[in-house]
């Protein structure tokens, strides 16, 4: 458990947190969410001890370890699993568990032949990954994570929901996908106006609570505001008059010991519509037999065809390293086609929001600069009025490219995007660095965009939420699916999460497997385990909230308790003993049901996928 309390911490003259607190309680994954800039990363690096608060306290019992991804990569070992097994805690039968490292390995995306690889010879991104495997290896009592959606693929974070659901310690995390972090939290904690709230239930629950807050913080204002311009007129009114004298001191000393509420200032939210330029037939282009690779008899993309509607919305999805960026660059004529060709049509203008574009900014010029550039008539007041937009309103417009964080720097190419009319977006991996206010306001002007789009990204809230058509990367092979991507899902589904009898055409023997009987019984099955293993989740999760309320008025009580003590009231401390000790019988009646169902839990998880792997080996 994690107590914070009464925490400040400035930098300067923008302050982070005053008198903020917050507790973690035994088994809570918590979700951290706030604007970008608001502290959600300093706060992880003062539980860590990297920074230190100017007040208050954060306590951290003793033997409690943390673990978190680090940004420093270091490795020793001279293997990929060796590394991950650095982590792993030594048991004292001395019995080997590299398995665990293994599997968590695989499902962080690395193959068999990877294991053995020297560390240093994997990617930026894969070295990344060895560095979660790790901290997720090491199993710390608290795990902090600060957007590990950035680094992974879509397979590999369905593979970490999986993990994170199963987690039985604290978790706090970080993530711009809403969908992900309430896919695998109990609670989520807001960073607002320098304070921390937590609440229990998905990140709707604490964004309700505020708004519901600060609504009545309003109206309570305005009428404090009525009374006291009607005590201000009252004074002003009898002030002269001595047989009023006495109401009139009495409403000026009312008056000032009545504190002021400042009115709030507004939130920022990134806002914004794409420019589109008018477009008028059906297709804005057509790809036709497209190939293409790097390496010789080694296509990324073999004879793929399609075509881009004007108001499609075609997501393109599948491990990293298989040609998806390489696919846009295709489209936008960045890369010639091996064989194939693709056709746009003659009025396309294609606005395109690439990877490495962050690069292609000038470190040396402004953020008002680098968007004028991008204007099609270089006007400096449609500039500005963008880089207000942007969030960068007044002076910060002037700030140079080289002082800019990730998040701003994504803020500026899409402020360049904004300024030049297009009618075909294509956007790859857009919402990394953006905050969650600032990447639904992106899914909004995406759906509002009157032409096609065609965008990489591995957030599946974003797939559900616009894609119409996939082109999919997986098994080796592009294709393209004609459907949503539940439709995917439901038909089709991840080679890797399908079972291996599945993905051969014969099996058992060499007859033929039956491929629709395999997905039918295994869909029952999957039914079946979603339906038993849901209402669990779904008991526990109830017990838990009921235990925190319980533990919330035991506190409660525990100070009435005191108060009452100091002021004699001995028949208030007698309601509140009964009430104190019928509160902590109740808490231990709930710990003592809560043991078994988390038991049952995992031996039913345990059954169904032996039972998974029996209709596999039927097969």
């Amino acid at each position: 458990m994690i107590q914070v309390s009464n925490l400040e911490k400035s930098y300067g003259r923008q302050a982070l947190f005053d008198k903020a607190g917050f507790i973690i309680n035994p088994g809570e994954r918590v979700g951290l969410v706030g604007r970008n800039g608001h502290g959600k990363t300093t706060l992880f690096r003062l539980i860590l001890g990297q920074e230190h608060q100017d007040s208050g306290t954060i306590s951290i019992p003793a033997g409690y370890r943390i673990g978190h991804l680090a940004q420093h990569i270091r490795f020793i070992e001279e293997s990929v699993l060796k590394e991950a097994c650095l982590s792993l805690q030594h048991r004292e039968d001395g019995r080997d568990e590299s398995y665990k490292a293994e599997a968590i390995l695989m499902g962080l995306g690395f193959s068999a032949d990877d294991l053995a690889l020297n560390p240093s010879q994997l990617s930026g991104g894969f070295q990344v990954r060895l560095n979660l495997a790790k901290v997720l290896v090491s199993n710390p009592n608290l795990l902090l994570l600060d957007e590990p959606t950035n680094y992974l693929d879509i397979v590999s974070l369905r593979w970490l929901v999986r993990f994170l659901r199963a987690w039985k310690k604290e978790l706090i995390i970080i993530t711009h996908d809403r969908s992900f972090m309430d896919s695998v939290t109990t609670h989520t904690m807001a960073i607002h106006r320098c304070g921390i709230r937590k609440i229990a239930g998905p990140t709707e629950n604490v964004y309700q609570q505020l708004m519901l807050e600060e609504e009545i913080y309003e109206k309570t204002r305005v009428n404090d505001e009525k009374k006291r311009e009607e005590i201000e007129q009252f004074i002003n009114r009898f002030r002269a008059k001595a047989t009023k004298a006495k109401a009139v001191q009495s409403r000026v000393k009312a008056l000032q010991k009545k504190e002021r509420l400042e009115k709030l200032s507004d939130t920022k939210n990134l806002d914004f519509t794409f420019n589109s330029a008018p477009f008028y037939s059906k297709q804005l282009m057509e790809v036709k037999d497209l190939s293409f690779g790097f390496e010789a008899g080694a296509p990324l993309i073999d004879g793929l065809s399609f075509y881009v509607g004007k108001k499609d919305r075609i997501a393109i999805i599948g491990k990293n390293g298989k040609g998806k960026t390489t696919l846009l660059n295709l489209l936008s004529g960045e890369l010639a086609p091996l064989s194939g060709e693709v056709r746009p049509h003659n009025d396309l203008k294609l606005a395109y929001f690439g990877q490495t574009n962050v690069n292609r900014l000038n470190s040396q010029k402004t953020v008002e600069e680098e968007i004028m550039e991008a204007h099609p008539d270089h006007n400096r007041g449609a500039a500005r009025k963008i880089c207000g937009v942007m969030m960068f309103p007044g002076d910060n417009a002037l700030k140079k490219i080289s002082v800019l964080s990730g998040g701003e720097k994504s803020r500026v190419l899409l402020g360049k995007l904004l300024v030049s009319p297009a009618n075909m977006l294509m956007l790859d991996e857009p919402t990394n660095h953006l905050d969650m206010e600032s990447t639904e306001s992106l899914l909004e002007a995406i759906d509002a965009f009157p032409g096609g789009v065609v965008i990489v990204t591995h957030s599946e809230m974003i797939l559900h939420a616009i894609a119409t058509r996939l082109i999919v990367f997986d098994n080796g092979k592009a294709t393209l699916f004609e459907g949503t991507y539940q439709d995917f899902l439901d038909r089709v589904g991840w080679n890797s999460e399908i079972p291996p009898v599945q993905r051969s055409p014969k099996a058992n023997g060499g007859k033929p497997v039956d491929k629709k009987l395999l997905r039918r019984l295994r869909a029952e099955l999957v039914n079946e385990k979603s339906k038993t293993l849901g209402a669990l989740q779904k008991r526990i999760a109830e017990i838990e909230r009921e235990i925190v309320s319980l533990e919330a008025m035991v506190e409660q009580s525990n100070k009435d308790i005191v108060d009452a003590s100091f002021k004699g009231d001995g028949t208030a401390i007698n309601k509140l003993s009964k009430a104190l000790h019928a509160s902590q019988v109740k808490i231990d009646s709930l710990f003592s049901e809560l043991e078994p169902l988390h038991i049952e839990l995992e031996d039913k998880t345990k059954e169904f996928e032996e039972k998974l792997s029996g209709v596999e080996a039927a097969a």
